[in-house]
C-alpha cells in the first residue's frame, strides 16, 4: 500500500490510499494518520480510488483513528470507493460510521457545513 497527502484549504487533509491494506501495510496507514492526528482539530478525508483491498486490520485502525479524531472535534470521512469498498463497508456496518461520499470534492464540501 502507498500513503500520500495533500492539503486542501488551510484545515483538511487528504490522504490517497493505493494498493491493498491488509496486516502486513497497515503500520502504513498508522504512519500516515499518526502526523494528521497531531493537528489540533484533525480534518481527514480518505480517498479511496486507488485502495483495491481492506481487511479488518485496516478497518480498525480507521475506527480507532476516528474515535481519536471525533474526541478532538474534527472528522474522518471517505471519498471514492470502489464496489468492494463500498460492499464491505455496508457489510459490516461502517457506513452508518463513516460519512462516505462519491468524490474526494464532495467529502472537503461536506466538512465545510
Amino acid at each position: 500500500m502507498r500513503a500520500t497527502i495533500t492539503e486542501h484549504r488551510p484545515d483538511v487533509a487528504v490522504l490517497h490510499l493505493q494498493g491493498e491494506l491488509d496486516a502486513d501495510t497497515a503500520e502504513q496507514l498508522r504512519a500516515a494518520l499518526a502526523g494528521l492526528l497531531d493537528r489540533p482539530v484533525p480534518r481527514i478525508v480518505v480517498d479511496l480510488t486507488g485502495l483495491k483491498f481492506c481487511d479488518s486490520i485496516g478497518l480498525s485502525t480507521f475506527v480507532i483513528s476516528k474515535e481519536v479524531i471525533a474526541a478532538r472535534g474534527g472528522w474522518l470521512s471517505f471519498a471514492a470507493a470502489n464496489p468492494f469498498l463500498t460492499t464491505l463497508l455496508e457489510t459490516v456496518g461502517l457506513n452508518r460510521y463513516f460519512a462516505i461520499f462519491p468524490e474526494v470534492d464532495d467529502a472537503i464540501a461536506a466538512g465545510q457545513l
